[in-house]
């Protein structure tokens, strides 16, 4: 669901393009070593977790460790790229990651069994931990926010803190209207459809669309549309739950009940944000992370 939202707030493909023009290709295992120390430039790498190569980008030199986690269809570079330039690397080590299936975390094909928020969760501590990495913070935007609060849930000594948004926990009828409007990409306006058809081509993008759409409604008919609500009471860790008010494909009280349900959590919300505010309002939205996370 972040996808259709995400393209239209992206800068521009050439800014980012510019930004990520200092990556360094290939394909490893990475050392204990950690990077240079407060290291303005971005590693690209892959690295085999749980069967296939997943790919992420690293930033930053500061001891906190910062994973940051896509939403439907995205990417790292996709989703990410006002947070991989400029949250303080002084203070943290970022790291965006491509979900098994998306972006440069390919191949497999991307494929949605009913358990695969579950499985992005373990991929994601997995690849922390690949990168040695002995605690980690989470940012989750939309899907990306699903697999953080399982995440949290599942693997709560590993988890420092979150923040979460565009997320949900159950998906109701509402949300599966939504869905369904969402399913055929060719009627998605051109400037939506373009990053995603540049990095995935138009078959591939298509396809996985609709698929995400039909794997996403199987938990419309789980008992009360579960996803992951059974799992909130277990997430431990100080999490942000940010929402914006005029987030057309995540309503307000999938937020609320989040919100509810992690015992301690703080709710912000942002009157004018809507599903992508973390990139329309990128200055805003990274402060409230990095004084959250701090």
């Amino acid at each position: 669901m972040a996808a259709a939202a995400a393209a239209q707030a992206l800068w521009g493909a050439r800014r980012l393009r510019l930004f990520l023009s200092t990556l360094k290709p290939g394909i490893h295992v990475p050392q204990a070593e950690p990077v240079a120390a407060f290291s303005s430039s971005v590693t690209s790498a892959k690295v085999a977790v749980n069967g296939v190569h997943l790919h992420y980008l690293r930033t930053g030199g500061g001891e906190h460790a910062v994973l940051l986690l896509p939403g439907m269809l995205g990417s790292g570079e996709t989703d990410f790229g006002p947070q991989i330039e400029n949250l303080n690397k002084k203070l943290f080590t970022v790291v965006a990651w491509d979900p098994r299936g998306y972006g440069r975390s390919r191949p497999p094909d991307r494929d949605f069994p009913v358990e695969f928020f579950e499985r992005d969760a373990k991929d994601a501590v997995d690849l922390m931990k690949m990168l040695k990495f002995k605690k980690v913070s989470l940012l989750g935007w939309s899907d990306g926010g699903i697999t953080a609060l399982i995440a949290a849930a599942r693997y709560p000594s590993y988890i420092n803190k979150m923040v979460i948004w565009g997320a949900n926990a159950y998906v109701t009828d509402q949300d599966e209207e939504i869905y369904r409007g969402i399913r055929d990409m060719s009627k998605w306006s051109e400037r939506t459809r373009k990053p995603l058809e540049a990095l995935y081509g138009f078959d591939y993008f298509a396809r996985t669309c609709e698929k995400w759409v039909d794997g996403i409604k199987q938990f419309k008919h789980l008992p009360d549309g579960n996803i992951c609500r059974h799992l909130l009471p277990l997430v431990q860790c100080p999490t942000l739950i940010v929402h914006g008010e005029k987030d057309p494909l995540v309503p307000s009280f999938h937020a609320d009940f989040i919100h509810k349900h992690v015992k301690g959590s703080w709710l912000h919300l942002m009157p004018e944000g809507k599903h992508n505010l973390h990139l329309r309002f990128a200055g805003e939205f990274n402060k409230l992370a990095e004084d959250f996370l701090q």
